[in-house]
């Protein structure tokens, strides 16, 4: 292993949280915005060459001061983490080429430095909390990510902005104290923090009450930091009113990371210890999944402004990797983690574009968005093909992981058909919300007819991107798939 190769995982988190503050100190907002789009490149590199690195050899462990686990604190990187730190990466580094056009329009530019500088915070937190090795250590990434990203909400334009951040905040604190607690209890049963380590120490715990207790504070922290049904209160105002390329950010990746911790928990520390704990699982899990999309694709349904109809969409989605995960196959974890990566793609072009549309459009309400497919042609298409993938027409990234789902249900037997009518239940629903915007873009005539007006070349090109990304990961899906299906062995190999 080469010296370089065996800094990554520290590098992962290092390059952002070093550039946040320079990038503070920079007070024009081109170049504060130019260094914190070249800090997020290059963690983006930085995940692409773990991803080759742990293809010849398949995890890397990171010392911190070279002091070995479990005593001191460990950086783990594996299949899984990979995938989670692609999206987080890939997320930032595409929704900042969207910002320095996008904010402009939101954020004073004098205040505009500070906001890129809690990006960085909030990326590295990610990149933290994914790489980390140690339960306590995940707590600090997690409010490190968190304090940033209220930062980043705040920032929006309207009032509201404030009362969402504050709902944010309330919600975020709740979540972070009961994981807060379930490590606490862990820790005082088996006396260590390492996850590697824990998992092994709890065998030898004889009175599992308090376990199973610290298993219960940790499920639900974690479901309120993801925003799993019903404990997602705060994600849709979120959405709403943080500035359109902080949505793009959070909504590709934010929920993401809290999901990966939970199953993290749950699939390592818990699975195989604790007796019954596969079906508890699945029976506090799969009831939650089945209502989140059959109940937020019912609301996005008649939601009006369309950042609130994304939003509601992304409990959905969110719905769907609990299914798969529920589900405790391979199949079904393969299912749940390449959802994360195709939702990932999909929802982040579809708030791109909606970033696209405010630059022309006062409001983003459907009511004003008639005539939009003739204003802004190129934007709309863009919009259409990212929808194809969040609905799972064939030929999409989307296709691909409701597919998967299909077939881990099947696997359960007749009551799978049920399971296999809700993905097409929810798809049709997907299809159906996501048809009114194109309705009242294509086949609606403007009140006021304007002439055609594309958002900026590099906000198209940004735009396409990741639909263009979900057309080639639809008919090439090899590389997620693969990585998805690592992860779900790595997440299984526990059980067996």
């Amino acid at each position: 292993m080469s010296a370089l190769v065996a800094e990554l995982p520290a590098l992962q988190v290092a390059v952002p949280l070093l550039t946040a503050p320079i990038v503070m100190l920079l007070r024009d907002r081109r170049l504060a915005w130019a260094a914190a789009t070249a800090a997020s490149f290059t963690a983006f590199a930085i995940a692409i060459l773990l991803f080759d690195a742990i293809g010849t050899q398949g995890e890397m462990s990171y010392p911190m001061g070279a002091w070995p686990a479990p005593y001191g604190i460990e950086l783990h990187v594996d299949a899984f983490s990979v995938m989670l730190l692609l999206i987080v990466t890939g997320a930032s580094s595409t929704a900042l080429l969207v910002a320095g056009a996008s904010l402009d329009t939101e954020v004073p530019g004098e205040r505009q430095h500070l906001l890129y500088s809690a990006w960085l915070l909030a990326m590295a937190g990610l990149n933290g909390i994914v790489v980390s090795g140690d339960a306590f250590n995940i707590f600090v990434f997690m409010e490190v990510s968190s304090l940033a990203t209220y930062i980043l909400v705040a920032g929006g334009p309207k009032r509201q902005a404030l009362t969402a951040v504050f709902k944010y905040l309330v919600m975020g604190t709740i979540g972070a104290t009961f994981y807060l607690i379930g490590v606490g209890l862990v820790y005082m049963m088996t006396g260590t923090l390492n996850l590697a380590d824990m998992e092994q120490r709890i065998r030898e715990v004889t009175d599992l009450k308090p376990i199973l207790v610290a298993g219960g504070f940790i499920t639900v922290g974690l479901a309120l930091k993801a925003a799993v049904f019903p404990l997602h209160a705060w994600l849709p105002n979120t959405y709403t009113f943080a500035p359109h390329a902080v949505t793009v950010f959070i909504a590709a990746c934010s929920t993401k990371v809290a999901l990966y911790v939970l199953l993290r928990f749950d699939f390592f520390v818990f699975q195989g210890n604790l007796v019954d704990h596969e079906a508890q699982f699945s029976g506090f899990l799969l009831p939650l999944a089945i209502l989140a999309v059959l109940v937020a694709s019912s609301v996005a349904l008649f939601e009006r402004d369309l950042k609130r109809m994304l939003a509601y969409s992304s409990i959905a989605q969110i719905g769907y990797v609990l299914l798969g995960a529920s589900l405790v196959s391979v199949t079904g974890l393969t299912a749940s983690v390449v959802h994360m990566f195709n939702h990932a793609l999909a929802k982040g072009g579809l708030f791109i574009a909606v970033a696209c549309l405010a630059m022309r459009f006062s409001s983003l309400s459907l009511d004003s968005l008639a005539g939009a497919g003739r204003r802004m042609p190129l934007t709309m298409a863009g919009f259409v093909l990212a929808g194809a993938s969040l609905v799972g027409v064939p030929g999409t990234a989307g296709f691909i992981s409701k597919w998967y789902l299909v077939l881990a249900a099947l696997e359960r037997g007749l009551w799978g058909i049920g399971l296999v009518a809700l993905v097409v239940a929810g798809s049709l629903m997907a299809l159906a919300y996501l048809w009114r915007v194109v309705e009242v873009a294509y086949f609606t005539a403007p009140t006021v007819l304007e002439a055609r007006a594309e958002a900026p070349w590099w906000m198209l090109a940004t735009l396409w991107l990741p639909g263009l990304a979900g057309v080639y990961y639809g008919l090439n899906p090899d590389m997620p798939i693969e990585l998805a299906r690592l992860s779900a062995e790595l997440l299984l190999r526990h059980l067996q």
